[in-house]
């Protein structure tokens, strides 16, 4: 019997139900979250433009943004919810034996979520009842209240892809807690700020994808050029520094988790000049099918040089290891990564040449086809990061602490394969609805803004958000 059939024979019934579960919620919620932690930076990037060169339609882009901003945050607020039940009702063997080492992150990212709430309350309230000076101040705040919420989970999850900060009894339970180093553990920094920096670069592509469809069906006011602009500037900015930060991560990775980079790059035996695969398949006896196969290059990239030594999956027990599906999973998820983020430089230094040298937006069609799609495949990178880490870490839920067979819940299969149906139900109506509202918010300003432009009231570039609204024709109310 292979290695892969062998091992998923042994494992409990609730682990396949239960690991579905977790990475469908998972996946979902994290479409919501570089709007959640990058949003509110970008909205107050475009507030300030606004203040500063007392720009109207800067400032009425920042209002209606703030507007998205909250209704993606009541979103987030229950898939959310969701996910922190289901570590508890999945996962009682994790949460159980080690929520006391690990678990002050989840505390301190319930804490920045209601604060961020309460921002987002203010932020909303203040446009037209607060002076511009001390609206804008008052939002300061939420950018850090979103950062905060990401190093509560980012300290949670490098702690177990790298534990620290605790010793073990003699039946295995952990003693002597140390706070500070069970979160600031050796993956910390390198996850925390490549996450941070992903969100950033993903929420500014998302945002002005949307503006890059405006121009390709003809709306090349300023209205239009300014919401492209501000948005893909940050994440024109962020995507070069994001390639870096994803080369620190994966070569902390080869450092601290070696078989996780073994699967990450199907390396299947310890050896120096290791080639480089892209794609490929790997099988149960080693060896790799299909895929591009690039001489020394994976040794140089550990420790530029071709003779650094890559620790393969053989180096542990079968057991210990992730199987051959998942390191060649983890694999195309690494490599679609590294692509798409390759592609997203390439796209920036094309913006970034075009305004450098002629001081004006690219012109070319193919560019805003291209920014159309750099919305998508940002967050397509973002969830194969995900499947990186979390396949790759596999069959640990714990790093060499605690596999996931022995976290499971002991919930018959059934009920959660039940569950997992209800789930992706309630999920598809909620993300529809959000869809609905999102659309009904499209149409409901476009709308306004012709029949200001064409009843000749000020346009919405001269509507400024501070003081009373411009009245539409016919006695129709604000």
């Amino acid at each position: 019997m292979p290695t892969s059939l062998h091992l998923l024979a042994d494992a409990p019934a609730q682990l396949l139900p239960a690991r579905e579960l977790m990475a469908f919620t998972l996946a979902s919620h994290i479409v919501l979250v570089p709007l959640g932690v990058a949003f509110p930076f970008i909205t107050l990037v475009m507030h300030y433009r606004g203040l500063r060169r007392n720009d109207p339609t800067a400032l009425l882009l920042a209002r209606r943004w703030s507007a998205v901003m909250a209704v993606q945050f009541a979103l987030g607020i229950v898939t959310g919810t969701v996910l922190s039940f289901e570590f508890g009702l999945l996962w009682p063997g994790l949460m159980g034996r080690w929520g006391d080492v690990f678990g002050v992150g989840f505390g301190v990212e319930a804490w920045a979520f209601f604060l961020e709430a309460v921002l987002i309350a203010v932020y909303l309230y203040g446009w037209r009842r607060l002076k511009p000076r001390t609206h804008f101040l008052l939002g300061l705040p939420l950018p850090f209240a979103a950062l905060l919420g990401a190093f509560g989970i980012l300290a949670a999850n490098s702690w177990m892809n790298t534990p620290r900060g605790f010793s073990l009894d003699a039946e295995g339970n952990p003693v002597d807690v140390n706070v500070w180093k069970a979160i600031f553990t050796p993956m910390f920094g390198p996850q925390y700020w490549h996450f941070v920096v992903a969100m950033v670069l993903t929420a500014g592509f998302m945002v002005s994808g949307v503006y890059a469809v405006g121009w390709l069906r003809g709306r090349r006011d300023h209205y239009h050029r300014l919401g492209f602009a501000v948005p893909f500037t940050i994440a024109a900015v962020a995507a070069p520094v994001q390639f870096v930060l994803g080369d620190s991560l994966a070569r902390s990775v080869f450092h601290e988790q070696p078989v996780k980079f073994a699967a990450m790059e199907i390396v299947w035996k310890t050896d120096t000049r290791v080639p480089e695969y892209l794609f490929g398949r790997l099988q149960e006896d080693g060896s790799v099918a299909g895929g591009i196969r690039i001489p020394l290059l994976d040794s140089f990239l550990a420790g530029f040089s071709a003779d650094t030594e890559v620790v393969g999956l053989t180096s542990v027990p079968a057991d210990q290891r992730p199987t051959a599906t998942q390191a060649t999973l983890a694999h195309w998820a690494f490599d679609v990564m590294v692509l798409i983020g390759s592609a997203l430089v390439l796209l920036a230094l094309w913006y970034g040449v075009v305004r450098l040298r002629r001081r004006r937006l690219p012109a070319s069609p193919w560019f805003y086809r291209s920014a159309a799609c750099a919305g998508v495949g940002s967050v397509i990178a973002v969830e194969c990061g995900w499947i990186a880490t979390e396949v790759g870490r596999q069959p640990w839920i714990v790093y060499e602490n605690m596999r996931v067979a022995e976290a499971v819940t002991a919930t018959r299969s059934t009920s959660l394969w039940i569950m997992l149906g209800v789930v992706i139900v309630v999920y598809v109506l909620l993300f529809g609805s959000f869809l609905v509202v999102l659309l009904r918010m499209r149409t409901r300003w476009r709308l306004a803004d012709e029949r200001r432009a064409g009843a000749e009231v000020p346009s919405p570039e001269a509507d400024v958000p501070y003081g009373p609204r411009a009245s539409l024709p016919g006695g129709e109310g604000p």
